[in-house]
């Protein structure tokens, strides 16, 4: 059947080696007892059979002979040769009386047994209370034999001991039948099982190999097979989870090529500035272009510290090592400073940068510069995706006990297909935009580690909202008839710069 094929080439046994020696070996084993049991059974039901059979034969010519045992008148001797003489089964049992001395006088057959012949059943028959012994034994020429001996004892009578001899060639040969018949049914039951469990071993196992050699070719970074699913059983699962894994593997490898394709670019832009303002002003005398170069020096070096940053937070993220340094902060003080950072910028490309400051809000427990971290990366988003003209408003109040930052844009929007994967890792929406993909990942994870949430909700051609909640200390809350709170509103937009009281 092959079964030295299924070893694989690793050296392991095959799912067949192993059904085959755990399972249907025990049930051959089972099998096997059950027919030599059935056997014995069978055998010892027969056997007992032919001895009820020969004692019955025996105990109608014992009561025939001592019937009359009490008569004087009646010669025993006589009648006894008489019996044995003429038994009328003497074609299938031999009848033979035994004198007092041990010794077999008469037979129906007119033969005397040869001396070597086994009498156990006549010694038995003496000791036994009833007088009637059995016994099964083999002839000196090979045959086997059920006797019977029946002790008689008459008045006046020579003869000891009446015995029956009767051959179990008849038996034996139904025995052997009945034994042919069971190894039949027992090995049909075992070859069906074979063929049956063969049929559903190589179901599995065939798939299960080219499960394993499509997989391989996954492991080797190729995505392009898909296993053909053919059953709707946990196979078929399997096929699909496999399958699943493939696709978002393939979607991973994709998204992490263009991701090192996207971070190659982001260095080398900011390398190429410093290098060509570099050379630049080591030829110049003047003072303003001097200055120029190193104020685009100094933007590119921190831009390129910022994404050095990132990638090292998301190398810890992987690997589970990013740390925090939480203490009691104002979460006001980060959120303002980091709207101080890209009003200038957001001045610069004509966008308008809206931050509605309340008076105060309840104290946080976090890291203030993981928390900065992400606000920098939200607002540094909105200002990337919108163009001039557009309005970037940041909000910051408390609801339900949590500090509440929302961050929206009147940007380009995300699709609604690429919105379920805006905060995975390597992911970017728009490729015309500078940034490495892992900035939503690296805030996202910063979020949860503060016990927070970062949700984004966002319409092409509309804009983008990110909603940041943290839960807050719980130091001082707002009396219940306070309706207003005190917003400041501060914006790169000068004809907006005002402070209003806003409805709470």
């Amino acid at each position: 059947m092959g079964i030295n094929k299924n070893r694989s080439k690793y050296g392991r046994h095959s799912i067949t080696q192993h059904w085959i020696r755990n399972s249907l070996g025990v049930v051959i084993v089972i099998l096997l007892i059950v027919e030599v049991l059935l056997v014995l059974v069978v055998r010892n039901y027969y056997y007992s059979s032919a001895r009820q059979y020969v004692t019955s034969k025996m105990n109608v010519v014992t009561g025939a002979v001592m019937n009359n045992s009490d008569d004087a008148s009646v010669n025993y001797n006589s009648e006894i040769r008489s019996v044995v003489e003429s038994y009328q089964d003497k074609d299938k049992i031999e009848l033979m009386a035994i004198k007092t001395d041990g010794s077999v006088d008469i037979t129906s057959s007119g033969f005397s047994p040869a001396q070597e012949t086994d009498m156990s059943d006549y010694e038995n028959a003496k000791k036994d209370p009833t007088g009637t012994a059995s016994q099964i034994f083999r002839l000196p020429t090979g045959e086997k034999v059920v006797a019977v001996t029946s002790v008689i004892s008459p008045r006046g009578c020579e003869y000891e001991a009446l015995r029956m001899i009767s051959s179990m060639k008849g038996v034996d040969h139904q025995l052997f039948i009945i034994f042919i018949l069971i190894t039949l049914v027992v090995a049909s039951i075992i070859l069906l099982m074979l063929f049956s469990g063969m049929f559903f071993i190589r179901s599995i196992v065939y798939p299960v190999i080219r499960i394993g050699q499509i997989a391989r070719k996954f492991a080797k970074g190729d995505f392009s097979e898909r296993i053909e699913k053919t059953t709707d059983d946990e196979l078929g699962e399997l096929c699909d989870s496999i399958n699943y894994m493939a696709d978002e593997l393939s979607n991973t490898e994709s998204m992490k090529n263009e991701f090192i394709s996207s971070v190659s670019h982001e260095l080398r832009t900011p390398l190429t500035a410093i290098k060509g303002w570099s050379e630049t002003m080591t030829t110049i005398d003047d003072a303003e272009t001097f200055k120029k170069g190193m104020r685009v020096i100094t933007s590119e070096t921190e831009r390129l510290s910022q994404m050095v940053e990132e990638l090292l937070d998301f190398s810890r993220i992987q690997d589970n090592r990013l740390t925090l340094n939480k203490d009691t902060i104002d979460i006001l003080a980060e959120l303002g400073e980091t709207v101080l950072i890209y009003q200038e910028r957001a001045r610069a490309l004509g966008i308008t940068l809206n931050y509605y400051e309340p008076e105060m809000l309840p104290f946080v427990y976090g890291d203030k510069n993981r928390l900065r971290q992400v606000f920098i990366n939200i607002v540094d988003n909105a200002i990337k995706y919108s163009d001039k003209g557009d309005t970037v408003s940041v909000e910051a109040y408390e609801q339900n006990n949590e500090i509440c930052i929302s961050v929206s844009d009147t940007g380009m929007g995300i699709s609604k297909e690429d919105l379920p994967k805006i905060k995975t890792k390597f992911f970017k929406a728009n490729h015309t935009r500078r940034g490495s993909g892992i900035g939503l990942a690296v805030a996202d994870e910063i979020i949860q580690r503060h016990g927070g949430t970062l949700e984004i909700n966002s319409e092409q051609g509309v804009g983008t909202t990110v909603m940041i909640t943290l839960p807050c200390i719980d130091q001082k809350k707002k009396p219940d008839n306070q309706s207003t709170v005190n917003v400041e509103l501060i914006s790169t937009d000068n004809t907006l710069e005002q402070s209003e009281k806003l409805e709470q």
